[in-house]
């Protein structure tokens, strides 16, 4: 599937209905569009099984209810949706995205608990998140923009307006030859990428940010316990960016990101090693095991 997102064959899951996939709309003064009143989930279906829908699902509602948005369906009916979608367009091998959002409705300041809050689900084929990064490793840039403080922005939930200078900072890093950037935090850790958690190895041992200004990716966590499984100490905790220059090894992980090695953040280089390819294999075999 190629071209325009909005003009493909299939078909898309809105508000409890299929619609054609031309035909799945919004109007302009839906309320999302506006203020951001907009949470998000991006998944994977791998061989016609989709890797942790229920936590994802479950994912999803809290972060409607983080943002004041209680989103009217189920766990278990946000699944069987995305199960509708991916049986409906034939898909085994497909990247998942389902949205919660304020519509349009008797609101349109700020306020909106008068407007509906409305769903959908797609679908699509999507290869390699980094293209070839996948193999020989991602470039990445440092981004000018930091994560900011837990106390301004509910940082468990997956939002869209959160995404601002993600989408800022990638375009940044584009203009550069890099795949993406790399965030620090409000406090001058580093934090993550634009849209993946990052990993760092030294002398054998991983480390990580600690999620505590940053979303916990589900597919972070599961990197964790793949490395924990095999007995390799993982540190999860304040990472200064004078550190890098110590570190061996790197790579991102996220739903879309999968586990990507990066051999480069500005500066700092860094080897494609035989544990980041470890857990690249392991996570590949995780996320195809039955469910």
């Amino acid at each position: 599937m190629a071209g325009s997102y909005d003009d493909r064959d299939g078909v898309i899951w809105m508000d409890g209905e299929m619609v054609e996939w031309r035909d799945a709309k919004v109007h302009i003064l839906s309320h999302a569009l506006h203020y951001a009143s907009s949470v998000f989930e991006g998944e994977r279906c791998y061989n016609g099984n989709i890797f942790k829908s229920r936590q994802h699902s479950e994912r999803l509602i809290k972060s409607g209810e983080l943002l004041d948005m209680p989103i009217p369906y189920s766990a278990e009916e946000i699944c069987a949706a995305k199960r509708a979608v991916l049986d409906a367009n034939g898909f085994t091998d497909a990247y998942v995205r389902v949205i919660a959002f304020r519509g349009a409705g008797e609101d349109m300041g700020v306020a909106a608990s008068r407007n509906p809050v409305r769903m959908g689900v797609t679908a699509w084929e999507w290869g390699n998140y980094y293209g070839d990064a996948k193999m020989k490793g991602a470039k990445l840039d440092v981004a000018k923009w930091k994560r900011p403080s837990p106390e301004t922005i509910p940082v468990a939930a997956k939002a869209a307006g959160l995404y601002m200078i993600c989408t800022m900072s990638k375009h940044a890093a584009e203009a550069k030859g890099c795949s993406d950037a790399m965030f620090l935090d409000y406090r001058g850790y580093v934090a993550e990428a634009t849209g993946a958690n990052i990993f760092f190895v030294k002398d054998g041992e991983v480390h990580t940010p600690l999620p505590d200004a940053i979303l916990n990716g589900l597919t972070r966590q599961t990197v964790i316990g793949l490395l924990k499984d095999r007995q390799i100490k993982v540190h999860e905790r304040h990472i200064t960016p004078d550190e890098l220059d110590g570190f061996e090894q790197c790579w991102l992980t996220g739903s879309a990101a999968e586990v990507t090695p990066v051999g480069e953040i500005g500066d700092w280089k860094f080897e494609v090693g035989d544990l980041t390819r470890e857990i690249a294999e392991a996570y590949e075999q995780a996320v195809r095991m039955p469910s």
